[in-house]
């Protein structure tokens, strides 16, 4: 069995590959990001999952390697993480004025086997109305910090959401569903994750993408 090496250090990625029960290590890739709204948010979440994977298989060209980004996108723009304070509140105010639409891509690679899947899927998160001292008592957490869109559900946004349309692990950042088969197919011992969210946030099924 190849090992299997996770091109992220992500808290979040870490945790749902634990969750599926497979050894691994993780080690951070520096592939360059950079969105483009020009393209789908698929698109570059699949090139940006793929480039973060293909560095750390050049380095390690006999293992499985996983590698993955997120896009959170409201009314046909493309979100960075926030670097600020005030840059996650502007933020976050614009994110609960419209569905966010989260696309997180799953790239698998291993350069010895000639080997190579890339995916994205989409889930839909519906905040509640605006409710100021909410959202600053979700700021003063810290929160944010580092993570796609300025939020994580899992991890302290819960107050400020209403519902998620599609599979959670697309928003934690690693479709664990879509891995799963991959991985099963290569010979592990692997199922997908049921991310149980804060029983506060709705969970929907997936739309037809």
């Amino acid at each position: 069995m190849r090992r299997i090496i996770l091109a992220s250090q992500s808290p979040r990625r870490k945790e749902l590959l634990t969750m599926m029960g497979l050894p691994f290590e993780a080690i951070a890739s520096d592939f360059y990001e950079e969105l483009d709204n020009s393209r789908s948010p698929e698109e570059v979440a699949m090139e940006l999952g793929l480039g973060k994977a293909m560095v750390i298989a050049h380095r390690y060209p006999d293992a499985l390697v996983i590698g993955g980004d997120s896009i959170v996108t409201i009314d046909g723009r493309q979100l960075a993480k926030p670097e600020t304070l005030d840059g996650a509140r502007v933020m976050l105010r614009e994110e609960m004025k419209y569905p966010n639409k989260v696309t997180s891509s799953l790239a698998v690679v291993c350069l010895e086997d000639d080997f190579q899947s890339v995916q994205a899927e989409n889930t839909w998160v519906y905040f509640k109305p605006y409710n100021e001292q909410a959202l600053e008592a979700y700021l003063a957490t810290g929160d944010y910090h580092d993570k796609a869109g300025g939020y994580g559900i899992q991890s302290g946004a819960a107050p400020l959401v209403a519902s998620v349309e599609g599979n959670p692990d697309v928003v934690i950042g690693l479709p664990t569903h879509l891995l799963a088969p991959i991985l099963v197919e290569l010979g592990y011992n692997a199922k997908p994750v049921d991310y149980l969210l804060p029983p506060e946030v709705i969970v929907r099924a997936a739309r037809k993408q």
